[in-house]
């Protein structure tokens, strides 16, 4: 579908053929506009084509295919420059059809905003036609008035220009006479101004070049389908309170130039058909829905909303054959249960169960089919006996299926038959497998809970453990009571024992059992060299191990965190146990291989990184961390991690400050320690650095912190940068 209506593609052969002899370029215009049928820019190009080789029966062919469809004004001013050409020179008799032709376009597309050069042609071409005598002038200014009247209650481009011309024309014609006319339509063009404004603004958000596409949920077209909507909303208040019939029709143009964009949009198309049937014109909405199908056929959305309108109002054979073109073509049991339903309401119950007995037999029928006959029988023929007939005949080819077996219970409860309902769910349970049969058995339970006895009810708990202990997860202890057993059984509905902290802390202590409890064969990982160059070398991938998993608590902290130097924790134990967790096996190597495949920056980066507590880090501690630290080239950090077997901390003495300072020489120190006074002016000199943050709280933070360190910098290089649970910066050195 998208190769098909490929945009980009069309344009490019439309431009191709702009460019081709008629005869070449043919072909072309007809395989675009069999995809976009409703392109009035195509029509007009492909008839300009046509029109000037002076092929007039070519031309009158294509206009009889499009202008009906496209009412849109540039193909319709190519209409009417087409027959003046034809007709200027036939004396009265063309001036006829010329008329003729003018009144056949403005009652399409006269109330058209663009419309305003047509009215203005038309007037100019009634002007231009010669008075014999006094009766014909007469008859011609009288055509005119009337013309001019039409024209200025039209909220167009040109109303104003029109009114203006329309004042010089009475006033040409008898001034006295002017001023009673000009004060009787004040008023009403003062009424189409102000819609033409208002109108105007929703006219701007339209694409008129927008080529009709199936929908694929892009932002322009849901744009254009709102400007659309939110036109059509504006048409049907008749914000100039003009007649009905009037109404009617600009409301009407107006859905039809919407569907020249949306044409492949079935929700449009049932709108108008709905408007149509509320206005009370229903052969009108019959039309729009034949029209809707063949834009698109394969829309049972409209086929169901058009045979429902059919058998609203009685058009019952109409209905019957769109039920069974969508039988034709459906894939599922949904079409047999809605024609089983419309045979059920137009013909009785006889046609419906012949037709169900024929129905069982389809390859697409489900036991959805089976459950909406015996639904069917048991609710609206008021016959429990054959409801429960089919229900047991279906029983026999859908035992496997739960949601089938949970329908057949609930018909039962409604018979009260708690004896075949036992019945039911014993054999129910005893063939499905287990991972299928956990709603059943909560039905059950819930069954036990409304006709059972609390023996029965534990009975049937205790068993539903016993059959879904293989099923959940392993070491999950299903076979154990909790709590959270005493509060389904006794809760109703939306009722519960326990508040909702409490349903809260039953969640948490059942997760944590289940972690607490999981027997998951722990993996012993290689640790130290071969642990990294086992990196490279393993493409296996790596699952987290869930069974270290917990509940987050944000009100505690973790016990494993370090309050008094988060960054020296953060700096000996992340990377190594990132690096760990993700090698599972390989080829030992040394650990110089590390910084081969690591950027020097992020290997700095990720041995300043604090501790976090907590799902987020801190996002002003990491910034100011990325501005204060001084990154050291990869060779350094080789040297150091060669030296050391893990990655540098900063109160490490070999980290990546002291190290850099040792192994520089004497006159880059110099000039290090030269330049740095002017590092606190410009700390953004360097790759790493960021943007300050504009926040001015952060701001002055960010400042402070960075005033301390730089006062406060030690030959050691160590910076504490508070803990990682505030997010406080602190300018501690040791």
């Amino acid at each position: 579908m998208a190769d098909k209506y490929n945009v980009e593609e069309a344009e490019a052969l439309a431009k191709r053929a702009l460019h081709l002899p008629i005869a070449q370029a043919t072909p072309i215009y007809e395989q675009l506009l069999s995809l976009y049928p409703t392109s009035a820019r195509y029509w007009k190009q492909y008839v300009e084509a046509h029109m000037a080789v002076n092929n007039d029966d070519a031309t009158k062919q294509i206009f009889s295919r499009c202008l009906l469809t496209c009412l849109q004004v540039p193909l319709w001013q190519c209409y009417i420059r087409f027959i003046r050409k034809v007709y200027d020179k036939k004396g009265a008799e063309g001036q006829e059809e010329t008329t003729k032709a003018f009144e056949f376009m403005l009652n399409y597309i006269g109330t058209d905003i663009a419309s305003g050069p047509i009215w203005t042609e038309y007037i100019t071409f009634l002007k231009s036609l010669p008075a014999l005598n006094l009766n014909e002038d007469l008859h011609r200014k009288t055509a005119l008035r009337k013309v001019y009247h039409r024209a200025i209650l039209t909220p167009t481009h040109h109303v104003e220009q029109l009114w203006k011309d329309y004042e010089n024309f009475e006033n040409s014609v008898n001034r006295q006479l002017a001023k009673g006319l000009v004060n009787e339509y004040q008023p009403k063009f003062n009424s189409a101004r102000a819609v033409y404004r208002e109108r105007k603004k929703y006219i701007e958000e339209i694409d008129w070049n927008m080529l009709a596409v199936p929908p694929t949920g892009s932002s322009k077209e849901e744009t254009q389908w709102v400007a659309w909507k939110k036109f059509l909303s504006f048409e049907k208040g008749n914000p100039q309170r003009i007649d009905t019939a009037s109404s009617t029709k600009r409301i009407i143009y107006a859905y039809e130039q919407c569907l020249m964009c949306l044409y492949h949009y079935p929700d449009v198309w049932y709108d108008y058909a709905e408007w149509h049937v509320k206005s009370g014109t229903t052969d009108a909405a019959i039309k729009v829905f034949q029209r809707a199908l063949k834009a698109i056929p394969d829309s049972e959305m409209l086929k169901y909303a058009y045979a429902e309108m059919e058998e609203s109002r009685g058009a019952i054979q109409s209905a019957k054959k769109l039920y069974e073109s969508i039988l034709g073509v459906s894939t599922n049991s949904l079409a047999h249960i809605q024609f089983l339903r419309f045979l059920r309401r137009a013909e009785g119950v006889e046609a419906a169960r012949k037709y169900f007995l024929d129905a069982r037999k389809s390859p697409s029928c489900t036991y959805h089919v089976y459950i909406a006959f015996a639904t069917m029988a048991f609710c609206i023929d008021k016959e429990p006996k054959v409801a429960h007939n089919i229900f047991e005949e279906g029983l026999k080819l859908y035992m496997s299926e739960p949601v089938y077996i949970l329908e057949y219970a609930d018909f039962l409860t409604r018979l009260n038959d708690d004896r075949n309902i036992r019945a039911l769910f014993e054999r129910a349970l005893s063939t499905l497998p287990a991972e299928d049969s956990a709603e059943v058995w909560k039905r059950f339970i819930q069954f036990e809970q409304t006709y059972g006895d609390l023996a029965s009810i534990l009975k049937v708990e205790q068993r539903m453990k016993e059959a879904l202990s293989g099923k959940g997860e392993e070491g999950s202890s299903p076979l154990e009571s909790s709590l959270q057993d005493v509060v389904s059984r006794y809760s109703y509905m939306d009722l519960w024992p326990c508040t909702s902290n409490d349903l809260d802390h039953l969640a948490r202590q059942e997760l944590l059992v289940k972690n607490l409890n999981k027997k998951v064969g722990k993996t012993n990982l290689p640790h130290g060299p071969a642990a990294i160059g086992s990196v490279a070398s393993s493409s296996k991938v790596v699952y987290p191990d869930t069974s270290q998993m917990v509940v987050q608590d944000p009100t505690k902290k973790s016990e494993f965190a370090s309050s008094t130097n988060p960054v020296a924790a953060s700096a000996s134990n992340t990377f190594p146990s990132i690096v760990t967790a993700t090698a599972t096996h390989g080829s030992a190597s040394t650990f110089d291989e590390l910084p081969k495949t690591t950027p020097p920056a992020l290997l700095a980066f990720l041995a300043n990184l604090p501790i976090v507590d907590g799902p987020t880090p801190n996002v002003d501690v990491v910034l100011s961390i990325c501005l204060q630290s001084d990154f050291p080239t990869g060779q350094i950090v080789k040297q150091s991690f060669a030296a050391k077997g893990n990655p540098p901390s900063q109160n490490d003495p070999s980290g990546p400050t002291r190290g850099v300072s040792q192994r520089l020489p004497r006159d880059r120190r110099a000039t290090k320690r030269k330049d740095s006074d002017r590092q606190e002016e410009d700390d953004t000199a360097t790759v790493q650095s960021q943007p300050l943050p504009t926040d001015v709280f952060r701001l002055r933070q960010m400042r402070k912190a960075r005033g301390i360190a730089t006062s406060s910098q030690t030959p050691t290089g160590s910076t504490s940068y508070g803990s990682a649970f505030s997010g406080e910066l602190s300018g501690s050195t040791g």
